[in-house]
């Protein structure tokens, strides 16, 4: 399941919504240096610029306040020339992420990590909803695998991936079981996945005897090796399952496209062209 050229007709739809829409503001916050996370942000606004989103990254000292950090936050909140605000994790220890995301308009929150967005999706009434859940749901309906039944296994229970693909998947009436680090006999539950979807971020975790003969398998992890970059799926699974997300090429471009498209919907909520609950404009 290639994602480059299905990202690739999203960030189109998105440079078409642009248009149609205006100007877009993305506003991105990153505290420290952290070279993965800068590496990420500048994908992210390489691609916004792209779609012609006007973006802004603000780069923040390692030693910056949690008081000082909320008080950008709220300026950010308060600029009516933004729509979106992406606050890079991980933080610094000293800060509280979770008070930091929560302090986030829920409307501008194009990461689908507040609290208010979080539990929307719990509800089954999604709002903004995380970037890469919704990329590998996107690729899942590309190729046209079927769900409804499935029987689903999650492996990683993060609020960034394993929760919310889990969420998606119980809506989209997949049977869903979440395995994580204390699972016993893991394998014992990825046999009997028919999709199979592993972001347990360990390198090669899932091998071929594994899975299902014909399963589809979306590998969300990205792990830097000796070796190079690798997922935590054995590219021999490839030779046993029907559907493989290859690593790189596979969920990261989706990622990317889905943060531009949850833009695009901030700046729709924001313009009263879609309904967001609980917010009148």
């Amino acid at each position: 399941m290639q994602g480059a050229p299905v990202a690739e007709r999203i960030r189109a739809e998105v440079a078409e919504a642009v248009g149609e829409l205006g100007e877009v503001g993305l506003a991105t916050v990153q505290v420290g240096e952290n070279e993965a996370s800068t590496i990420y942000l500048r994908l992210k606004h390489r691609a916004a610029s792209e779609v012609e989103i006007a973006s802004v990254d603000h780069k923040l000292p390692h030693e910056i306040s949690e008081e000082e950090l909320l008080g950008i936050v709220a300026e950010l909140n308060a600029d009516e020339g933004l729509d979106g605000i992406l606050i890079q994790l991980p933080l610094p220890d000293h800060i509280d992420e979770a008070r930091v995301i929560a302090a986030v308009d829920p409307v501008k929150d194009v990461d689908g990590f507040h609290p208010f967005n979080a539990g929307q999706l719990y509800l089954g009434r999604p709002t903004h909803v995380p970037a890469t859940p919704l990329g590998l749901m996107a690729l899942l309906a590309e190729y046209r695998i079927p769900l409804d039944g499935a029987r689903a296994v999650v492996v990683g229970r993060s609020t960034i991936v394993g929760k919310p693909v889990a969420h998606l998947l119980l809506q989209a009436h997949a049977t869903v079981t979440i395995c994580h680090s204390h699972t016993d006999d893991l394998s014992r539950h990825t046999l009997d996945a028919d999709v199979l979807v592993v972001a347990a971020g360990v390198p090669e975790i899932i091998t071929a005897d594994m899975v299902k003969s014909g399963a589809a398998v979306v590998d969300v992890g990205i792990n830097r090796t000796e070796a190079g970059i690798v997922g935590d799926v054995d590219p021999d699974v490839a030779q046993r399952v029907a559907f493989l997300t290859p690593v790189p090429g596979g969920v990261g471009p989706m990622t990317v496209a889905m943060l531009l498209a949850n833009t695009v919907r901030a700046a729709r909520y924001r313009r009263g062209l879609l309904a967001f609950p609980g917010v009148r404009r």
